[in-house]
């Protein structure tokens, strides 16, 4: 339909003009919220699924979903409903492709902090080639129910597979040819693994938090690009190079910034060793509820500075701790503390939305880099 705008002056028809077209961009947006689309999701992302009947329900923990946006129900999903004369359809917006089951093995079960408030899981699985990135996840689930709605998990220990090669430079001529013969590189055999996780209790998860050694349970593959560090923190990408790393964690979250520091691919260094300086705002709600303690001493060796910060230090602890350190929120520790050189830094985060969103605002506002600032999903 043509619109036809009959004006004095021909700037007033040209503020209709643009009044009419902001009215059908706003339509435009409602409209792709309607559908389910998330907006702070890459479209890739999800997978959109209707409700069949053999639609499983799942929910996603925080040790997981760095910063789930706030249109996700309590199912862990996108949900809308779209409404028409005949029919009635539920769409969801899931996390990652389709589960492929195989069997984990628990090895051993500990309480991961004097509270008792998580435990740390150490599992035995049948391949750990597809486990490269630290913040990578997988799905668990009780084994052989189809029916059991799974936990999603960021595995905690180090990656156990091997970063692919570089692509080489395209040969020519007889190199070519030779390498066509040749065909694909084979895929690596399996190659059993053991993972830790660090899963916080709630009311409906007993059965993975309560598991004992021996028992098996279905591991989906592995799941999520991780921390994009070799892309976003590697590199000139931003023509200033990352120097100094800044780690942000609360509560369980720490499980893939324990994987990062521990797998070799920040680029970090103690002393001497010329690697970047690197620092972490860990944050819990009391002393006893912050999980790995012991291996603070062994991360400082590895160059990273590590700072822990207490929301509730006035609660009395049963370990009988008494809270000395810094005080409030992650947020609050890098406020007081600042960026030094922010074009030249990065950050890896996982937590509460509240602490990741208020940080992320908090680093970009200092001149750190948008698209420095990662979280593993």
């Amino acid at each position: 339909r043509r619109h036809y705008f009959i004006s004095s002056s021909p700037a007033k028809g040209k503020r209709i003009a643009i009044m009419k077209i902001q009215s059908l961009l706003i339509g435009l947006a409602a409209t792709r919220e309607a559908s389910c689309f998330a907006p702070s999701l890459p479209s890739s992302s999800p997978l959109l699924r209707s409700t069949a009947a053999n639609t499983v329900i799942v929910t996603a923990p925080s040790n997981v979903i760095a910063n789930p946006p706030s249109s996700i129900n309590s199912n862990g999903y996108f949900s809308s409903t779209s409404t028409s004369t005949s029919t009635t359809t539920q769409l969801f917006m899931g996390w990652g492709p389709d589960p492929i089951w195989s069997t984990g093995t628990v090895e051993s079960n500990i309480q991961a902090c004097p509270s008792g408030s998580c435990v740390s899981i150490k599992m035995n699985v049948e391949d750990g080639n597809g486990f490269i990135y630290p913040g990578q996840y997988v799905q668990v689930k009780v084994a052989g129910d189809d029916e059991a709605q799974p936990a999603f998990l960021a595995i905690a220990s180090a990656p156990t597979g091997e970063r692919p090669k570089p692509v080489a430079p395209k040969k020519k001529g007889k190199a070519a040819e030779a390498d066509a013969a040749a065909g694909p590189e084979p895929t690596p055999a399996a190659a059993p693994a053991a993972w830790e996780f660090l899963v916080k209790k709630t009311d409906n998860n007993d059965w993975i938090t309560s598991a004992v050694a021996g028992s098996t349970y279905d591991v989906s593959q592995v799941m999520g690009g991780g921390f994009p560090v070799e892309e976003n923190i590697d590199g000139f990408k931003y023509d200033f190079p990352t120097q100094n790393l800044l780690l942000f964690a609360s509560g369980s979250g720490i499980s893939p910034i324990r994987s990062a520091i521990e797998s070799n691919q920040l680029g970090i260094g103690a002393g001497d060793k010329g690697g970047r300086t690197c620092t972490l705002y860990y944050g819990v709600r009391t002393p006893d509820d912050m999980p790995y303690v012991s291996k603070f001493p062994e991360w400082e060796a590895l160059g990273v500075q590590v700072v822990p910060v207490v929301s509730q230090p006035d609660v009395v602890c049963e370990s009988g701790a008494v809270w000395g350190g810094r005080t409030g929120y992650v947020q609050n520790a890098l406020e007081e503390d600042g960026v030094a050189i922010p074009r030249n830094s990065g950050a890896l985060m996982c937590g509460v939305k509240g602490m990741c969103e208020s940080v992320k605002s908090m680093l970009e506002d200092a001149g750190v880099f948008e698209g420095r600032v990662l979280t593993n999903f």
